[in-house]
């Protein structure tokens, strides 16, 4: 039996027990049948729930309704058998022969093999990472980056037409503080003695850009230093109370010294950790396909458009000078600041005015990708979508928890405005690409992640992503020691495969696509992570007791055609989340 071009023995499945609901039931089926995958093969290979689902609309025992139901299953080439089990589940059994021959569709395709079209081509936008560049990317990045990166990877197989955007926080109080910070150390490069607040920013490349400064331009932006610490005499510095206030007047008083020259240092700062971010992110193995100014929706009116917007739609009221959205109307805790008192817009007002520009440029969905403390957000920034007549649902956002870092069992600080920070590249260099990125994404997104760096730099078992890796080796190796033309494995008879080993990894790769389709629905590129690791735990058991180089040809070119297939599977999953497969360890 040769298989179709695109089997898919689940969907397939759900059909034959739709079909025999339709007969069973009296009305018209409106459950949604889900099949799931069974742990153990004495229990079949997928599994559903439906005759529970229609015990009470039937009136009738479960156990009664599924012997009903596999008695109204149509004939299939690929149902073995159904069987009831427990309190009224359906096990289906998949035809050995179809299991068999999976291989062949494997090789098929190659590394398209697990790619769907539920996504029909449709536009999605993925923004992640989207950090404030303000300094260089921390180990927290880290797994916004890996988990977006993924997701839109998954996505992108999966059929849908995907956009990878940063949003860049360029506008606004933080890079004022990167650029007064940047000007402070360069006044003390040139000689004079410049107080350093402590809540601006303190790193080591603060100085390196200030060095970068003087070196092209020497003295040019020394502007009245004494006038500079004259104006700041009046507030001392040890008010702990008052910091964030004291340091927003070095920054007016910055501006106000520097002049039209403020603008030069304000952009090179901005240029040089946006580049240093880029840079980053792409040895990281995450590239953008848009990079949107937050500046550039100011410059362009579009957040004085959506305030305008939600002004004419009733959703905005003065109070105490300023202009509120009334975003408790959309469950949230209270009213939120658009415009302050002094004219001024808030993060808010241009957080909508992007939202607004997303739904403009007519992508039918939209994923954000958030740090979990901003939770917080989400119902406001959903209401405002709501406010302006459009669709919240198309918005999906995903919250990242934290990664917290641990080197031999110690916390590692990450604040960048302490100055006290692992970077990215830092954790790259110590552990690797690889290791990090599979590390990142091999929880769901909302758990928390303690990331263990003697794990994810160990050879061993333990260490998941080397496990996978090893196996991937493994195939090579024999792969290597056959030393013939891979193509012939693409129509060799593989019926001989039947040991409960060889079964086992055939419904494994049988379940590839749908776990490709599971996590681009779920949003959830540990699923993939998850699968990678089972089947290479499947595969190292079958190395382990088997031979492949067997004297018998027919059965070592069946066995071969297996092993060639995991090699695909696992070489197509680590690609989905950016992991190379190596060919020796």
């Amino acid at each position: 039996m040769i298989l179709p071009n695109q089997p898919n023995f689940k969907s397939h499945f759900a059909e034959l027990l739709h079909h025999a609901a339709s007969k069973v039931a009296s009305s018209d089926l409106t459950t949604r049948i889900e099949l799931a995958r069974t742990k153990q093969a004495k229990h079949g290979d997928y599994s559903c729930n439906l005759a529970m689902q229609l015990a009470k609309p039937l009136h009738k025992n479960p156990r009664e309704i599924a012997t009903l139901l596999i008695d109204a299953l149509p004939p299939s080439p690929y149902l073995e058998k159904a069987e009831v089990a427990g309190a009224g589940f359906i096990n289906l059994f998949l035809q050995i022969s179809a299991k068999q021959q999976f291989p062949y569709y494997v090789l098929k395709h190659g590394s398209n093999f697990g790619h769907q079209n539920i996504g029909a081509g449709k536009k999605i936008q993925v923004e992640f990472v989207s950090a404030n560049p303000t300094g260089p990317l921390h180990v927290g990045h880290g797994r916004g980056a890996a988990f977006g990166a993924s997701l839109a990877n998954i996505l992108a197989a999966a059929g849908f037409t995907v956009t990878r955007e940063y949003y860049v926080n360029d506008a606004g109080r933080q890079m004022d503080i990167l650029a007064l910070s940047t000007w402070l150390r360069y006044l003390q490069l040139n000689g004079f003695t410049i107080p350093f607040p402590k809540n601006a920013y303190q790193g080591e490349y603060v100085r390196d850009m200030a060095q970068l400064i003087e070196k092209a331009h020497g003295k040019r932006y020394v502007h009245q230093p004494d006038l500079l610490l004259q104006n700041l005499s009046s507030t001392p510095l040890e008010i702990e109370v008052d910091e964030e206030e004291q340091l927003n007047k070095w920054i007016v008083s910055a501006k106000k010294i520097l002049g039209e020259d403020y603008a030069y240092i304000h952009n090179f700062a901005l240029t040089e950790q946006l580049g240093d971010c880029r840079n980053d992110l792409m040895e990281f193995g995450v590239e953008f396909d848009t990079w949107l100014s937050e500046q550039s929706l100011f410059d362009n009116g579009m957040v004085a458009h959506a305030v305008e917007l939600l002004e004419k739609k009733n959703y905005l009221y003065q109070q105490d000078g300023a202009t509120w959205f009334r975003s408790t109307h959309f469950g949230d805790e209270k009213d939120r600041v658009v415009q302050r008192e002094n004219g001024q817009f808030t993060y808010f007002a241009s957080d909508i005015a992007y939202h607004l520009n997303k739904f403009e440029r007519g992508f039918d969905q939209m994923i954000d990708v958030w740090g979990a403390d901003h939770h917080g957000y989400v119902s406001r920034i959903k209401g405002a979508i709501q406010a302006l007549a459009l669709d919240p649902a198309k918005l999906e956002i995903s919250l990242v928890q934290f990664a917290v870092l641990y080197r031999e069992g110690k916390k590692a600080p990450m604040s960048t405005r302490s100055g006290e920070f692992v970077t990215l590249r830092d954790l790259r260099r110590e552990v690797g690409k690889d290791a990090a990125r599979f590390f990142y994404v091999m929880r769901k997104s909302d758990q928390h992640l303690d990331f263990d760096l003697d794990l994810a730099k160990s050879q061993s078992n333990d260490n998941p992503v080397y496990y996978i890796q090893y196996a991937y080796a493994r195939v090579c190796s024999v792969m290597a020691q056959w030393d013939e033309d891979a193509a012939i494995l693409h129509s060799t008879d593989t019926t001989m495969l039947t040991s409960p080993m060889e079964l086992a990894l055939l419904q494994k790769l049988i379940d590839f696509p749908d776990m490709v389709e599971s996590a681009a629905r779920e949003s959830a590129p540990h699923l993939i992570a998850f699968y990678l690791r089972e089947l290479a735990s499947e595969f190292h058991s079958y190395y382990n007791a088997t031979r492949f180089l067997v004297t018998e040809i027919p059965l070592r070119h069946a066995r071969l055609a297996l092993v060639a297939s995991v090699q695909q599977v696992l070489r197509n999953g680590l690609a989905l989340l950016d992991v190379s497969a190596p060919e020796k360890m």
